[in-house]
C-alpha cells in the first residue's frame, strides 16, 4: 500500500465517529467530580489553583474511563499520585530551561516506556508528562507550586473517591467479557451448523480470562454467576467442534447429522441466553425449543456410539452453564477450578517485578515500544525548542499536540494526528472565538471548562476528533480562568497545531517501527505454540495417568495468545506503507488457514482426552516428542525465510503400531496434522529455499515435557 493511499485511509480512520454505547451515569459522575475540584478551588483560592484542581480532575475522571479490570478506584488514585509529582517537578524546574527540558525529557522516555506494559500506563505516563508541559505555564513560587500539586492530586482523588461512593454497575464490565465470551461460543456454534471447519474466535475468551484475574478480596465478593461460567464454556468449545464432525455424527443430510445441527442450535440458544443473563445480572430465560433441542428426544437417541457420548457431555455441561446463574455449580470441573489459584491477581511486588523485566526486555533498538520511546522523546525536547523559538506565543502547544498524537503504531499516530489537527481546529475556533469576543470572566471560563470536560468524557468511546474538539476547547477555557493565554489568536494556535502535527507524523516517516517486517517471527511463534499444544495434547494419551489439564490450558493459552498476535500483526502490516519483505497476501492466508486447521485438529483430539488409568497409547510417545522437536525447527525455518519439513512427525506415523481404537483414532489425528503442516510449507514454498539436510537437531530423550 502506497503512501497516499495509506494516508487517506488514516485521515478517514482519524475522523471517523464510532457509533458506540454511552455511559452518561458515569459522565455525570466524573463531572459532577471536576465541577466540584474546580469550583471549590476557585472559590478558596482563585483561577490559577482553579485550574490545577481541575487538570486533576479531568484525567482523574477520564482514567474511570479506561479499560482496565483493576477496581474502578485504582486508576484515579495513581493519576492523582503521579500527577501531583510531575506538576511539582515541573513547576519547580520551569524556571530553568535546560534542567526542564531534561526533566520533561527522562519523563517522556519513561511514559513512552510504559507502554510496553500496556496501554493503561502508556496513556498515564503520556498523559502526565503532557500535563508537566501545560501546568509549567501557570506562574508559581515554590511554596505556590507544592500548593498546586497538591489540588491535582486531590482532584484526581475527589474522583477516585466519588467512585467510591456512588458505583455504577458493580462487576459491570467483568460481566460484559464474560458475557462476551459466552455470545461468542454461540456464534461459534451456529458457524459450526454451516460449516464444520469454522475457525474459533478467541479474542472473547482472552478478554474474559483477564477479566477473571481477581485479587483475593474480589474472588469472596463476586457474584455467585461469575464463577464457573468461563471455565465451562472452555470445556464446551472443543464438545461443539466434535459434534460438528462429519466424521463423527455423519454427513449433514443424514439422520444423525440433522441431529447433531438440532443440538448444536439448541446449544447456541442456551448459550446465548446465558449471555444475556449474565450481562444483565438476572435470571435466565430458556426457550422450550432449546431445552428440547439438547434433551433426548422421545422417540429414543438418534446417535450412537462417539457421537452420542459427545451429546450427552454437551448436555452436561450446558446443565452446569444454566446452574451458575443461579449461583449454583456442580458437575465437570473445568478450568476455572483447576486455574483457581492462577487466577488470583499477584501481589503489588510481584507485579513491580514483573514490571521491571518487562521494561528491561524492551531497551533495544528493535523494540517498537522503546523507537516509540526515542520518537517521542526528541519530537517533545524538539517542540519545545522550536515553539519557544516562535513568535507565536505559548510555544508549549507544539510539544503538546505532538506527544499527545504520537503512539508506538504507524496507524494510531497518523489517524491521530488527522483527528488531533481536525478536533484542534473546531475547538479552537469554537472556544478562541468566545474567549477573544466575549471576554468572559473566571467563573464563566469555569462553568464553560466544566462543561467541555463533561463531552471530552462523554465522547471517549466515540473516536479520537471530537474528544480533541472538547479538549482543545477545555484547555482554552481552564487557562483563560487562570488567566493565561488570552493575549493569543486563533490562528497562532492553529499555526502551533499544525506544527505540532507536522513534527510527530515527520518522525514516524524518518525513525519508524513498522509491523510488516516482523511478521515472519509472528508467524513462526504462533507455529512453534500450536506444534507444542498439539505435543501437550498427544503427550496425554501416552502417559494418561501422568498429565494434569493444567499443561494443556498452557499450551492452549499459549497458542491463543500467539494467534492474536498474529492477527494483531496482519492487521497493522495492512495498513503500512511498506514494501513486501517476504509474506505476501497469499502466503499470510494460506499460513493462518494451515495454522487454524492445526489448532481445530488439535481440539478435537484434546476434547477426547484419556482419564488417568487408562491404557497408555504407547505410539503416541515418538509422536508427541516429533510434534515438540517440530516445533522448534520450524519456527526457526519461518524465521530463516526456510521452508520447514515435518520428517520426524511423518517418521513416527510411518511407524506407528495401532492396539486398539484410541491408538487408530490419534494415528488419524496425526496423519490430518500432517495434511494441514504441508499445507503450511506449500503457502510458504515460494520465494523460500527448502530447509538443507542435517540442519535438525536430534530429538530429545523419550518423555521430554514442553517448556
Amino acid at each position: 500500500m502506497g503512501w497516499f493511499i495509506t494516508l487517506k485511509d488514516a485521515a478517514r480512520s482519524g475522523l471517523r465517529v464510532e457509533r458506540t454505547r454511552l455511559e452518561p451515569l458515569v459522565t455525570l459522575r466524573a463531572t459532577a467530580g471536576l465541577a466540584l475540584s474546580g469550583g471549590t478551588a476557585l472559590w478558596l483560592f482563585g483561577g490559577t489553583a482553579a485550574a490545577a484542581a481541575a487538570y486533576g480532575a479531568l484525567l482523574g475522571g477520564i482514567a474511570v474511563f479506561q479499560r482496565s479490570w483493576r477496581p474502578d478506584p485504582v486508576l484515579p488514585v495513581a493519576s492523582a499520585l503521579t500527577l501531583g509529582i510531575t506538576s511539582f517537578l515541573s513547576y519547580l524546574t520551569g524556571g530553568h530551561l535546560l534542567l526542564f527540558l531534561a526533566l520533561v525529557a527522562l519523563w517522556t522516555f519513561l511514559g513512552g516506556m510504559a507502554w510496553s506494559l500496556g496501554a493503561n500506563a502508556g496513556s498515564l505516563g503520556t498523559t502526565n508528562a503532557a500535563v508537566m508541559l501545560v501546568t509549567v505555564t501557570l506562574p508559581a513560587t515554590f511554596m505556590e507550586s507544592l500548593g498546586q500539586a497538591a489540588l491535582m492530586t486531590a482532584g484526581g482523588l475527589v474522583q477516585a473517591a466519588l467512585v467510591v461512593l456512588f458505583p455504577i454497575r458493580r462487576w459491570g464490565r467483568r460481566r460484559d467479557a464474560l458475557a462476551d465470551a459466552l455470545a461468542a461460543e454461540a456464534d461459534y456454534a451456529r458457524r459450526l451448523r454451516e460449516d464444520p471447519a469454522a475457525p474459533f474466535t478467541p479474542g472473547p475468551f482472552a478478554q474474559a480470562r483477564d477479566a477473571a484475574m481477581l485479587s483475593a478480596r474480589q474472588v469472596r465478593r463476586r457474584p455467585p454467576e461469575l464463577h464457573g461460567a468461563r471455565g465451562l464454556a472452555e470445556l464446551i468449545r472443543p464438545v461443539l467442534a466434535t459434534l460438528a464432525d462429519p466424521s463423527v455424527t455423519g454427513a449433514p443430510k443424514s439422520l444423525t447429522g440433522e441431529r447433531a445441527q438440532e443440538i448444536l442450535g439448541g446449544a447456541a440458544e442456551i448459550l446465548d441466553a446465558q449471555a444475556r443473563a449474565i450481562r444483565h445480572g438476572r435470571p435466565v430465560e430458556l426457550s422450550a425449543w432449546a431445552v428440547a433441542a439438547i434433551e433426548v428426544p422421545k422417540s429414543g437417541h438418534a446417535l450412537t456410539g462417539p457421537a452420542e457420548q459427545t451429546a450427552v457431555r454437551l448436555r452436561a455441561l450446558l446443565h452446569d452453564v444454566i446452574e451458575t446463574t443461579g449461583g449454583e455449580h456442580s458437575g465437570s470441573s473445568g478450568p476455572e477450578e483447576e486455574d483457581a489459584t492462577a487466577l488470583v491477581r499477584p501481589s503489588v511486588s510481584d507485579e513491580v517485578k514483573t514490571a521491571a523485566r518487562t521494561l528491561h526486555g524492551q531497551l533495544h533498538r528493535d523494540s517498537p515500544v522503546f523507537r516509540h520511546a526515542v520518537r517521542t522523546t526528541v519530537v517533545v525536547v524538539v517542540g519545545d525548542v522550536v515553539g519557544r523559538l516562535l513568535p507565536f506565543g505559548h510555544g508549549y502547544w507544539v510539544p503538546l499536540v505532538a506527544i499527545l498524537i504520537m503512539r508506538p503504531g504507524f496507524t494510531q499516530t497518523y489517524s491521530r494526528a488527522t483527528a488531533r489537527i481536525g478536533g484542534n481546529i473546531g475547538g479552537l475556533l469554537i472556544a478562541g472565538t468566545i474567549v477573544q469576543l466575549a471576554q468572559p470572566g473566571a467563573l464563566v471560563n469555569a462553568v464553560l471548562s466544566v462543561i467541555c470536560g463533561g463531552l471530552i468524557l462523554l465522547f471517549m468511546y466515540t473516536g479520537y476528533a471530537p474528544v480533541q474538539a472538547a479538549a482543545a476547547a477545555y484547555t482554552i477555557f481552564t487557562l483563560a480562568m487562570a488567566g493565561e493565554g488570552l493575549d493569543q489568536s486563533v490562528p497562532a494556535r492553529l499555526n502551533l497545531t499544525l506544527i505540532g502535527g507536522f513534527l510527530a507524523m515527520l518522525a514516524y516517516a524518518l525513525y519508524p517501527s513498522w509491523e510488516t517486517p516482523r511478521l515472519r517471527t509472528r508467524l513462526a511463534d504462533w507455529t512453534r505454540a500450536d506444534l507444542r499444544y498439539t505435543a501437550t495434547v498427544v503427550r496425554h494419551y501416552a502417559e494418561p495417568g501422568a498429565r494434569t489439564a493444567r499443561e494443556s490450558r498452557e499450551a492452549v493459552l499459549e497458542a491463543r495468545a500467539a494467534l492474536l498476535a498474529w492477527r494483531g500483526a496482519v492487521a497493522l502490516a495492512a495498513k503500512e506503507p511498506v514494501r513486501h519483505r517476504g509474506l505476501s497476501h497469499t502466503t499470510e492466508t494460506g499460513a493462518e488457514h494451515a495454522l487454524a486447521e492445526v489448532a481445530r485438529i488439535t481440539m478435537l483430539l484434546e476434547a477426547n482426552l484419556p482419564v488417568p488409568g487408562s491404557r497408555a497409547v504407547t505410539a503416541a510417545a515418538p509422536l508427541a516428542i516429533a510434534l515438540q522437536q517440530s516445533a522448534d525447527d520450524a519456527a526457526k525455518a519461518v524465521r530463516d525465510r526456510r521452508i520447514p519439513t515435518w520428517g520426524p512427525i511423518r517418521a513416527a506415523l510411518t511407524g506407528w503400531d495401532s492396539q486398539g481404537p484410541t491408538d487408530e483414532m490419534v494415528q488419524r489425528t496425526g496423519v490430518l496434522l500432517l495434511a494441514a503442516l504441508d499445507e503450511l510449507s506449500t503457502s510458504l514454498q515460494y520465494g523460500s529455499p527448502p530447509v538443507p539436510p542435517g540442519n535438525s537437531p536430534a530429538p530429545p530423550p523419550a518423555g521430554t515435557r514442553s517448556p
